[in-house]
């Protein structure tokens, strides 16, 4: 049990105050006070471009389409400029895999920054709600001492008007999530229409809202605490060389006065505690709690300047660099998440760019392998087209076989609009002579003029 603990008031339940639970596992609301300095800065920075991406991806053209449009009902799929179908979600595990060993590495070196600058729990709470609640409830002193005063005019309608932007926001913040899979122009019909013509689309809409305001109007930081299980992992991920905020405890301790003899740079005014989003004191050392956010450092560093002691007693630091030691940023783990995350990166990239604009696949029809009529054999198969291009694409079909070989095609020539696909049926006919080795049927596709491509096929038939 630490110094700092005291009983719950009526309950004799005994509480950590640098802390959002309570021993007994309740809740202690934390109300974060307002900090300025150069971390929150770039944060805010951060919070400004992310939000703007993440509002302005969907409105954002490239190649005629969204710059980002998963069109699961059509099962189509928009990449900056490039399109995918179904047929490539295999893709998908490369990309998970890429990105997961990116923020692994990430992590292993500059411990869990991005839960502090970049995570989207971060960036809506700290970037819209609690501004929001700032704004109308004022400082944090303000709001502990309303929250103090019990229920009051004062207190209603500024709740009231606050869990209203809320909602608004959580409903706007829904709908761009929703516009991603729907694009905008099919958004704004669907708001403008009555909800049971489109009724998947409200279902989500909804429920993203509801989820939405539950989570910044109440839940907040139990999420990262209790639900997002990247906290739990940063335990294996990271190590004694890995940056992370820590208080440096040989110049900080013992605590004390400003003009205590014998006490360290500390002066326990805990204002590292009132400025902490997840209410943890940063002093009793690296914690699970902390997302990272730099806003003791800036808390801290103020009060050293007014008190003319040099920064950085509450510092991006390794455990290693907070005892004096020298910290390595290249380590055997490293090396091990690096070359991981390449491989998954690699293998999409590689991928990416040997992908082709079109589909086209030769298929052999489930009815009779083959038909002999006389002295010649009939294969049937066919051929699957699929125009991945955003714009539209005309196929030329012509046989490429043997002159003994011949070939009927239903449609030489289609042209297919953007991820439009075509079946066409085609037949070849051999003598039946030729040795059962050589009976092989080749397609060349010419797509727009450009170099053909050609598939081949074994042709089945008797023996003799």
């Amino acid at each position: 049990m630490s110094s700092e603990d005291s009983p719950r008031p009526g309950t004799g339940v005994v509480y950590l105050k640098a802390s959002s639970l309570r021993s007994d596992g309740s809740r202690n609301y934390v109300h974060p006070a307002d900090v300025t300095g150069r971390f929150h800065s770039v944060r805010k920075m951060a919070f400004l471009v992310l939000l703007v991406l993440l509002a302005g991806l969907p409105w954002l053209e490239v190649n005629g389409h969204p710059a980002v449009f998963l069109d699961v009902d059509g099962r189509r799929f928009f990449l900056f400029g490039h399109t995918f179908n179904a047929q490539d979600f295999w893709l998908v595990f490369f990309l998970l895999s890429g990105i997961g060993y990116a923020l692994i590495v990430v992590t292993a070196l500059w411990g869990r920054v991005w839960c502090g600058y970049a995570c989207p729990q971060t960036v809506f709470l700290e970037g819209l709600f609690r501004p929001i609640e700032r704004l109308i409830d004022g400082s944090r002193n303000a709001r502990l001492r309303r929250r103090k005063q019990g229920l009051g005019w004062s207190r209603i309608w500024r709740f009231a008007l606050k869990h209203t932007i809320y909602l608004l926001l959580a409903f706007l913040v829904s709908h761009i999530v929703v516009s991603y899979f729907v694009s905008i122009p099919a958004l704004y019909e669907m708001v403008l229409s009555d909800p049971s013509e489109h009724p998947e689309a409200f279902v989500w809409a909804t429920a993203l809202t509801g989820l939405l305001y539950l989570d910044f109007a109440w839940f907040r930081e139990q999420l990262c605490l209790i639900v997002c299980p990247y906290g739990r992992l940063q335990s294996v991920l990271t190590d004694r060389d890995t940056l992370v905020i820590g208080y440096d405890r040989k110049r900080g301790e013992p605590r004390g006065k400003v003009r205590q003899s014998g006490a360290g740079a500390c002066v326990d005014c805990k204002r590292c505690v009132a400025v902490c989003p997840t209410g943890i004191d940063i002093r009793n050392g690296l914690q699970l709690d902390c997302i990272g956010c730099a806003r003791c450092v800036d808390a801290c560093d103020e009060v050293m300047g007014r008190l003319g002691r040099a920064p950085g007693l509450v510092r991006y630091d390794s455990l290693k660099g907070l005892l004096g030691r020298r910290r390595r940023v290249l380590r055997p783990r490293l090396y091990l998440y690096t070359a991981f995350g390449l491989v998954g990166l690699g293998a999409l990239g590689i991928a990416m760019l040997h992908s082709r604009p079109y589909e086209a696949n030769l298929l052999r029809l489930r009815d009779l392998p083959y038909v002999v009529e006389g002295d010649s054999v009939r294969n049937a198969f066919e051929l699957h087209l699929v125009n991945k291009r955003a714009g539209q694409s005309e196929f030329s079909i012509e046989g490429a076989g043997g002159a003994e070989l011949h070939y009927a095609i239903a449609l030489p020539r289609v042209a297919l609009d953007p991820l439009q696909s075509q079946r066409i049926p085609i037949f070849v006919s051999y003598p039946r002579r030729i040795a059962s080795n050589k009976r092989v049927a080749s397609l060349r596709i010419i797509v727009d003029g450009e170099e053909p491509r050609t598939l081949t096929v074994p042709l089945t038939g008797p023996d003799s």
